[in-house]
């Protein structure tokens, strides 16, 4: 390792490119990078894909807004997934432009309406969801050509659900309330050539029930409006495992939706959708960050609530982490807070987090299950972090998984800094 000496330093250098093989945290540490160093598993990524693509019993669209790296998508498409859910024109022209091939549905139940028309016109998006007549208003006449109105939208009517059985509520924004629901249902019906309900039982749903009372709201509304249904889109809020939320298997989801799906009045061809985005990128990154301070139980590390540990700021989220030396620590586990790098006393993840208690200035940390939100909500506040940071490859397991043993690629891969 010392013909790289530069190697994750202060920041990246954009004329230097450094390769070398990284089975694991342990190999980046030992280069002692000074700032916080995102660890990349396309194989966990990959293995999620392949799981969702073979057991869940419909299509899955990858939801965009959990981790939007176009390095990710590709690793989705290579895995079998060839939908993708986009909420923002800033993510189909992502998408458009990294996948060009992909299926694009425009998620978001409130859109621009020059955002629609570009989708529609510009991209080939022909999928859309809304939850108001004047939503409805908005896409047909924003996909209108010269007047006459589009015969070929996918129309999806968003359900307002309970998130009472997930760790995040998505309850309150967004979702027809059950007494517009016939109206909308039914001008819906006339605007579209494929109609569908959607609707989002939060996220990080614990349990499978969340669907099930779900597709009982989406049966009433559909015996209510007695409309044909072609296509049925259970939404995210599919689950990853983390300290303290240890959810039951992702088959037992499935198959509760399975059978929910084959009890409702709908078109003997209509579609199961699904539209996962933390169960398929969770996996996917944790980052190695150092200790810069210790003041009893509170460590001052280098990343944080405006890197890529938002969540475990503002909404208490606990993540795996592991102490990364040489050498194991026979010192017995501690409860720590962390400390960001920033001057802002809301800098601060209190955790607890599980840690040997010997721990450090100067010691490494891995902080795992950050691929979904992590760097989706990096920032540069106070002169820390960059556009994209370090990122290397390695191939060892995730620190956490739902999907079994994730196989890991040959050693022979380089990573490319």
């Amino acid at each position: 390792m010392a013909e790289h000496p530069f190697a994750l330093g202060l920041a990246p250098r954009s004329d230097r490119t450094e390769s070398f093989v990284a089975s694991g945290a342990a190999d980046i540490a030992r280069l002692k990078p000074v700032q916080p160093v995102t660890l990349l598993r396309p194989h966990a990524a990959r293995a999620a894909a392949r799981f969702f693509v073979e057991k869940f019993p419909g299509k899955s669209l990858y939801a965009v807004k959990a981790n939007p790296s176009p390095d990710l998508l590709r690793v989705l498409w290579d895995g079998g997934v060839t939908h993708y859910d986009v909420a923002s024109i800033g993510e189909v022209r992502l998408v458009s432009e990294t996948l060009p091939d992909a299926t694009l549905c425009f998620m978001h139940p409130v859109k621009a309406v020059e955002a629609i028309a570009e989708a529609y016109h510009g991209h080939g998006v022909r999928t859309f969801s809304l939850d108001s007549l004047e939503e409805l208003d908005k896409i047909v006449s924003a996909c209108a050509t010269d007047g006459v109105a589009a015969s070929d939208l996918n129309l999806l009517v968003r359900v307002r659900v309970s998130s009472e059985h997930s760790k995040l509520s998505l309850a309150s924004k967004f979702g027809a309330d059950p007494s517009e629901l016939k109206a909308l249902l039914m001008a819906a019906r006339q605007a579209s050539d494929a109609l569908g309900l959607c609707f989002h039982v939060g996220s990080q749903a614990m349990t499978p029930a969340a669907y099930a009372e779900a597709m009982n709201r989406v049966r009433d509304a559909i015996v209510e409006a007695a409309v044909t249904v072609d296509i049925v889109d259970v939404g995210g809020g599919f689950p990853s495992s983390y300290p303290g939320m240890e959810p039951p298997p992702l088959e037992a989801y499935f198959a509760v939706i399975h059978e929910s799906f084959e009890k409702l009045p709908i078109s003997y061809s209509a579609e199961l959708w699904c539209e996962p985005g933390r169960a398929l990128c969770a996996e996917y990154a944790s980052v190695l960050v150092r200790v810069e301070k210790r003041r009893g139980d509170e460590l001052y590390i280098n990343d944080g609530a405006y890197g890529t540990l938002f969540d475990a700021a503002h909404i208490g989220w606990r993540f795996p982490v592991r102490l990364v030396r040489d050498e194991d620590s026979d010192t017995r586990p501690h409860s720590f807070s962390f400390y960001g790098p920033t001057c802002d006393d809301l800098d601060h993840m209190v955790g607890p987090f599980e840690l040997p208690g010997d721990v450090g200035p100067g010691d490494y940390i891995e902080i795992g299950m950050l691929g979904a939100y992590g760097s989706a909500m990096r920032t540069r506040f106070n002169g820390f972090g960059s556009a994209n940071g370090w990122s290397v490859v390695v191939t060892d397991a995730p620190m956490a998984s739902l999907y079994g043993d994730v196989a890991a690629p040959s050693r022979s891969n380089v990573v490319t800094l």
